[in-house]
């Protein structure tokens, strides 16, 4: 069906971001694929020293998953800032991912620890980066056909530290701008700092300028650090807040981020 070029095919997992784009006429597809009864899909698994999780496994499941609390404690962490628990009970991990919001944490996280996802067809099976995966506002680089079968995240990624924040007009609200920190300790020093930000762009964007400065000085102002990290980012604008307000709020998050995933006093 996937395979089918002829009609409109949604892939239905959790559908708490299918269903209500369905609602508002938003999406009309011709057909929907519900992957739901696809047992082989809910899984989680480490492979190759990274955590796989599955394309069926709800965003609950893998909160609550000994393993990935004890591999991937970043993952848990971030659930728990998305959407209320309910909403967890159906979504799933691969589902928020693939939707590719620009304001949902699950992608930024992805793109933070250089993860990636593995897409399967008709054709065969294909590896994405998480860097070549997002193209614009609920758009991936899959190919027609093409169904996400599963999320790759490495483990021990942000060993040094690791913090989300974000400003949300209400809890559990999308991000008005956000922000995920990683630090990767080597020889007793964070040698590599990610730094994404989501709710700034249309997808989910490294902070490259910052995080070269932290690999520079790994202990460098956090004031001046997410200074840099907005500093050439151009910011979106819609009713929830013009581009300077975000540019402010993603500033102060990245700043707050910092702090947090280095254990410092405030």
């Amino acid at each position: 069906m996937l395979a089918d070029a002829d009609d409109d095919v949604r892939v239905l997992a959790g559908g708490q971001s299918l269903v209500p784009l369905m609602n508002f006429r938003v999406a009309l597809p011709d057909r929907l694929v519900d992957i739901n009864f696809i047992d082989e899909l809910r899984y989680v698994r480490v492979d190759d020293g990274e955590l796989a999780i599955g394309a069926g496994v709800r965003q609950a499941e893998a909160e609550r998953s000994p393993e990935v609390i004890r591999l991937l404690p970043e993952l848990p962490e971030t659930l728990r800032s998305v959407a209320h628990l309910p909403v967890r009970n159906r979504g799933t991990v691969v589902g928020s991912i693939a939707h590719a919001d620009p304001a949902a944490e699950l992608p930024a996280l992805l793109l933070a620890l250089d993860g990636s996802v593995v897409a399967r067809s008709a054709a065969g099976e294909r590896r994405i980066a998480a860097a070549e995966l997002f193209e614009g506002p609920l758009l991936t680089t899959l190919a027609p056909g093409e169904l996400i079968v599963e999320a790759r995240f490495p483990t021990g990624a942000s060993a040094g530290g690791h913090a989300l924040v974000e400003y949300t007009r209400r809890h559990a609200d999308f991000a008005v701008a956000g922000t995920v920190v990683t630090l990767r300790p080597q020889n007793g020093t964070p040698a590599r700092a990610a730094i994404s930000l989501f709710g700034v762009q249309g997808t989910p964007v490294r902070a490259v300028t910052a995080e070269r400065i932290l690999a520079q000085d790994p202990s460098a102002d956090a004031r001046a650090v997410a200074e840099a990290a907005v500093s050439e980012l151009t910011m979106l604008g819609d009713i929830h807040g013009g581009p300077g307000y975000r540019r402010r709020v993603a500033r102060a998050c990245v700043q707050r981020a910092l702090i947090q995933a280095r254990g410092e006093q405030r």
